[in-house]
């Protein structure tokens, strides 16, 4: 799993709620282990015309933002103005949309880029961040060892929901990410978009992450408190938090030693929000195939597989 990062003191090893890992095994060993398919909402349809040219690309080991940097040059627009709904996984095969303001159909070229162009449409807008529904995955886990009738029933349990932690990716390697946050909030004014967005993000993602795991060792995690709907955790911002007095007290202990990050991402134009603490997987399947696990499930946006993995087993990743 994820080791601390060096010298900062950011433990990105989570506890567990549904306790000690049932196998091991490799993660990633190639990209094609890692298949993740961009699902946009049911109710959405392409306008079929306007000036933006929407392209369904799939890559292999890509960054979404290089994707989007080699629209933007060779199509002569502003890499501001390509459109995508989400950072996809880079060491996988993934498949999204990209939005491109320009004129007729011609298909750029992706000279350099491990990516093929399946499909495009035109639409009146621009493609924006957090517009999908959410994601599919097939995820091949290679050489797992470990109790076969143990791993079927921990599956079992993941299908029931596991905590909904933000995974590692968001802290960036090493947690480098909250390092970097860490500068930021030593700064009198800070400044958000950038990479000082990247930075802002990683850090309420960080005080989501130390709530959460304080509700995981109550034994609270998946279970309302005094006048919650359902368990949520913050999402550090400006304005008055809607959390319920027994919510709230559990917050302000985790956080009691973070309130130089709280101002600051107060003062940064961040507004106050709420994710759900539970993170319920749909279409979870697996199969064998010899000593691989395959599993195919669908999340919703802005959840993340690792955190389905992590209660699943220790997998090591290139």
């Amino acid at each position: 799993m994820a080791q601390p990062a060096p010298d900062a003191g950011f433990d990105l090893a989570f506890p567990r709620a549904l306790g000690s890992p049932v196998c091991s095994g490799r993660l990633r060993a190639v990209p094609e282990d890692f298949v993740v398919e961009e699902l946009l909402p049911a109710d959405f349809a392409f306008s079929g015309a306007g000036e933006h040219l929407c392209l369904e690309i799939r890559k292999r080991g890509e960054n979404s933002r290089w994707v989007a940097r080699r629209l933007a040059a060779a199509t002569g627009v502003a890499e501001v103005d390509v459109g995508f709904c989400g950072l996809k996984d880079r060491h996988a095969v993934t498949t999204q949309w990209f939005s491109v303001p320009v004129r007729g159909d011609a298909v750029p070229e992706l000279d350099g880029l491990d990516a093929e162009i399946l499909s495009r449409q035109r639409h009146r807008a621009k493609l924006r961040r957090g517009m999908h529904a959410g994601n599919r995955f097939r995820i091949r886990l290679r050489t797992v060892g470990g109790d076969r009738e143990a791993i079927a029933a921990r599956l079992g349990q993941l299908a029931e929901g596991v905590p909904n932690y933000f995974g590692a990716q968001r802290f960036g390697i090493a947690g480098n990410n909250l390092i970097a946050a860490q500068g930021l909030m030593q700064q009198s004014r800070i400044r958000g978009g950038g990479r000082n967005g990247i930075y802002l993000s990683a850090a309420r993602s960080w005080l989501f992450n130390l709530v959460l795991a304080a509700r995981v060792r109550d034994g609270t995690w998946n279970w309302p408190l005094e006048g919650e709907i359902r368990p949520e955790g913050p999402l550090w911002g400006r304005g008055r938090s809607p959390a319920t007095p027994a919510a709230a007290a559990v917050e302000a202990a985790a956080l009691a030693d973070w309130h130089a990050w709280c101002h600051g991402l107060e003062h940064a134009g961040l507004r106050q929000e709420r994710r759900a603490l539970v993170l319920v997987p749909e279409a979870l399947s697996w199969r064998w195939q010899d000593a691989d696990l395959v599993l195919d499930f669908c999340l919703g946006r802005g959840e993340f597989a690792t955190a389905l993995l992590a209660e699943l087993g220790e997998f090591a990743a290139p």
